[in-house]
């Protein structure tokens, strides 16, 4: 038997057996396909729900779903904006209906307990609609004790301290940290050959009215892309957010699924 974590390098009937008691517990990591800059791909929203993912998985024995490619629309204010080649969104109902189909059938092959974490801030209330609709209809249905954990592993670095050790320069809070110090470091620490440092440009932070204006004007969007600079990211930063990450949701997991 594959002792992957991963469901998609599983047989099915590898899969059916590690489900068929309820207790599995699922992970499914939310991403998009959206710039992040000169200096890194565009799949990091994927790439680092993934990686943390894995890790947990590997922590707590639950496995891991295929993650979601495409996500909502890039904001200009989390995310830089939708207007940059490369960057390919979904409607927000799009996604919605993507994550209850999914939890749907994750129902039906038995499954009770998931946990879908976020990489991409503009997903976060089209997860919760998609839970919303898929746990009322599994109701419907006679289904009462599925069970879904959702959560933005960012939101696990919260120790002053920690902070502290990532930022001494002072931070400047999250809403423009796209393609800066946090998601660099961590790209360093688990794909550095897709970062190249040489190509950061180092830009005073983003500026932006306490409002938004449609249609977006992207003058207002820093030229490479970034709300932040990276000049300051390193391996080092990246391996004690990792920790601190998986660290702290292997934890939460383990309160609200306290048998896995």
């Amino acid at each position: 038997m594959s002792k992957s974590v991963f469901v998609g390098e599983l047989t099915w009937k590898e899969y059916e057996a590690r489900v068929a008691s309820g207790d599995a517990v699922l992970m499914l990591p939310v991403g998009a396909l959206e710039q992040h800059g000169h200096h890194m791909c565009m799949n990091v929203d994927v790439l680092l729900p993934t990686a943390v993912c894995q890790r947990v998985a590997e922590r707590i024995g639950a496995l891991v779903l295929p993650g979601l490619q495409y996500g909502y629309k890039s904001q200009q204010k989390s995310g830089g904006g939708n207007h940059f080649p490369g960057t390919t969104s979904l409607d927000g109902a799009t996604l919605t209906g993507t994550v209850q189909d999914i939890i749907r059938e994750l129902a039906r092959h038995g499954v009770r307990r998931l946990v879908l974490m976020n990489g991409h801030y503009e997903n976060s209330m089209f997860i919760v609609e998609g839970i919303d609709l898929a746990l009322r209809e599994l109701r419907y249905a006679g289904i009462h004790d599925f069970k879904v954990v959702v959560l933005s592993y960012w939101d696990f670095v919260k120790d002053p301290a920690v902070i502290q050790q990532l930022y001494p320069e002072g931070f400047l809070g999250w809403d423009i940290e796209h393609g800066g110090v946090f998601e660099t470091s961590l790209m360093l620490a688990l794909y550095p050959d897709l970062v190249d440092l040489d190509r950061v440009v180092d830009h005073p932070p983003a500026t932006f009215p306490p409002y938004d204006v449609f249609p977006v004007d992207p003058a207002r969007t820093p030229a490479p892309g970034t709300l932040s600079s990276a000049k300051t990211a390193s391996r080092e930063k990246g391996e004690l957010i990792l920790e601190v990450c998986v660290q702290g949701i292997a934890e939460a997991i383990g309160t609200e699924f306290p048998s896995s």
